[in-house]
């Protein structure tokens, strides 16, 4: 059976991604959940990771150390990991790549946080402009194939890979178009990322550097977590 090592629920947007793919598409694995450590974590996920990172999937004597290439490689082995249809495939690549190497924004200034509503000081003008595009991709995405999926009818790895996304507007009070929230909607209500939250709302760590980066940008308005 795979191995999946991520990190704490609440803070890790990157593990996220392969745990979703893997848990709505039913494919079988072990969690392996190391917290973060305060100063960083880096010398204890060099353990089984070769870069230090989380998430990373071990099979066997086979180990895949990339959000990205954990997905090609279940692809492999689950062809619905991605869409069947040619065209919504190569686009649902593209799609799940660009949120992979891009984005930064979003990323910087709105760091993933599970169990908190933040009021942010301002929307800034390099925000701005990442949620312009998310907004252009998701409705993008849900016209030329269909819905309610990005790739269609059905769940696949773009969606897992923009499911952050969708935890962090939720989390910040952040809006787009009216057909792009009702995609955070159908998203919000997976089991999958239900269970992700629940389970976020119940950790014990609080990691500093990760707080900070949420007062830096925002006032908390609301804290869900209970532990």
């Amino acid at each position: 059976m795979y191995q999946l090592f991520i990190g704490n629920k609440n803070y890790s947007s990157w593990s996220l991604r392969p745990w979703l793919l893997a848990t709505e598409l039913d494919i079988q694995f072990e969690e392996q959940l190391v917290p973060f450590d305060e100063g960083g974590s880096w010398s204890k996920f060099r353990k089984f990771s070769p870069t230090g990172l989380v998430p990373c999937l071990v099979d066997g004597d086979t180990t895949i150390w990339d959000s990205l290439a954990i997905t090609e490689y279940l692809y492999e082995a689950y062809p619905r990991v991605w869409p069947q249809d040619k065209r919504a495939r190569a686009w649902a690549r593209c799609a799940a790549s660009e949120m992979h190497a891009g984005f930064f924004a979003l990323r910087n200034q709105c760091s993933m946080s599970c169990g908190v509503t933040v009021a942010l000081n301002q929307v800034d003008r390099s925000l701005q402009k990442d949620l312009d595009r998310i907004d252009e991709l998701w409705r993008q995405g849900l016209s030329r194939f269909g819905g309610p999926f990005l790739g269609g009818q059905a769940f696949t790895a773009v969606d897992a890979f923009f499911a952050p996304v969708v935890i962090r507007l939720s989390g910040y009070q952040l809006t787009l178009s009216a057909e792009a929230m009702h995609y955070c909607e159908r998203i919000l209500a997976l089991p999958g990322v239900q269970s992700w939250i629940a389970a976020a709302l119940d950790e014990p760590w609080r990691e500093v550097e990760h707080e900070q980066e949420l007062l830096a940008v925002g006032a908390i308005v609301e804290d869900r977590r209970r532990g």
